[in-house]
């Protein structure tokens, strides 16, 4: 029976459903079973009792496991001996790219595992997905430079996926140069498997970056460059025109963001509208069609320095649950918002619950750009000549925001 399809028999990491070891060598299965626990590598070695640096090697298969580490990782995870049994099949990645190339169900298992992991980075953060994600990206480009025909250009887009959202892990951890390289790779690897599409849409990853490292004309520019770009579908337009508003937003441009924002809505009806059965183009970034365009409005007004619309947009919109965007990432992201919204206002107390409730979240995923939100709160609260009743909780804010 092949190691990378059986069963588990007991196995907590895994769920009650019965889901199965991620497909994958030794480390990429070792990587994504620690994410899906939310171990940093220092408690992993902790529990299965070796050291952090022979869990790195492993994670980055630089490095076979011995039946030993093996054994004591399967203790570590309660895996019922299994990763004993993958560790002794001794199939590093270099040894199993033939059958990965000739093998649609394994392709269509990694799939799975960047779903998981996209999972995973929205709730968690980024540290718990980088390690895992890295090691499958090299045996996929190795799987590809190996393959022939329609699965070459299958894998190359598997990997160019993996990469786009490296990307944006990347600047999740706060490293802006490692999220631009990793937005190259995923342009030049979509390029390889056929997709032109993945350039328009790296355009708008490059706005993301220009807006959080403050260049706000950079921000319009990519934007632009993406709505422009031949390849760009509606959904990708959408992304472009929502950047868009929020730059021009910052800049105090209020009849630009209006009509930004008008754009973002038109082209997200289109995208919808083109979204067959099939799915229609490669999906790039999260689901347009997913986005609230009023809380996206709610931010803008805030980047516009209309406090009391955007506190108002979006008390009226967070009250309902269904609103809410499901990930602790978002959640987190526009719960800080409104309270930076209410505080311009004056509205210290709400403020203060709102944050108070959401910073063991921000702890948790360790956001740099939610960081940076968490900034703007602290600001405004600051501005406000906080009681000693609220000086604590901002103290407490500073610090989370400065990771």
């Amino acid at each position: 029976m092949d190691p990378d399809n059986r069963e588990p028999e007991t196995d907590p990491a895994e769920g009650p459903d019965g889901t199965r070891l991620p497909p994958g060598d030794f480390g990429v299965v070792l990587a994504t079973l620690r994410a899906r626990r939310g171990w940093s590598v220092r408690e992993l070695a902790r529990r299965a009792h070796v050291s952090d640096g022979q869990i790195c090697n492993l994670e980055k298969g630089l490095r076979n496991p011995t039946p030993a580490m093996a054994t004591a990782f399967d203790a570590a995870f309660g895996t019922g001996g299994q990763l004993a049994e993958l560790a002794a099949a001794g199939r590093r990645a270099a040894d199993r790219i033939e059958e990965i190339v000739d093998a649609g169900p394994v392709v269509a298992g990694y799939e799975r595992i960047l779903d998981e992991l996209k999972g995973i980075g929205r709730t968690r953060g980024p540290r718990f997905v980088i390690a895992s994600m890295k090691p499958v990206t090299r045996l996929l480009t190795d799987a590809a430079e190996h393959a022939a025909g329609e699965q070459r250009a299958q894998i190359w887009l598997l990997v160019s996926r993996y990469a786009e959202y490296l990307g944006w892990m990347a600047q999740e951890a706060g490293d802006p140069a490692e999220a631009a390289r990793w937005t190259s790779l995923a342009v030049s690897w979509g390029a390889e498997g056929g997709d032109e599409t993945v350039a328009a849409y790296a355009m708008v990853r490059r706005a993301v970056i220009a807006q959080h490292r403050g260049d706000l004309r950079g921000v319009i520019d990519y934007a632009e460059r993406a709505a422009r770009h031949p390849a760009a579908t509606p959904a990708i337009r959408a992304h472009a025109a929502r950047r868009a508003a929020q730059g021009h937003a910052r800049l105090g441009d209020a009849d630009a963001c209006r009509e930004a924002l008008d754009r973002f809505a038109d082209h997200t009806a289109q995208a919808a509208a083109r979204r067959g059965p099939n799915g229609g183009a490669p999906q790039w970034g999260p689901r347009i069609e997913n986005a609230n365009p009023r809380l996206i409005e709610a931010s803008c007004l805030l980047g516009l320095g209309r406090f009391g619309p955007a506190a108002d947009l979006f008390t009226a919109e967070l009250h309902h649950r269904q609103a809410v965007p499901a990930d602790s990432n978002s959640q987190a992201r526009f719960a800080v918002r409104h309270a930076t919204a209410l505080a311009a206002v004056g509205r210290l107390d709400e403020a203060c619950q709102i944050v108070e409730a959401t910073l063991p979240v921000i702890r948790s995923i360790d956001s740099a750009t939610v960081r940076t939100e968490l900034s703007g709160f602290v600001h405004q609260a600051r501005t406000r000549r906080p009681g000693t009743g609220h000086r604590a909780l901002i103290d407490a804010s500073t610090a989370a925001a400065t990771g």
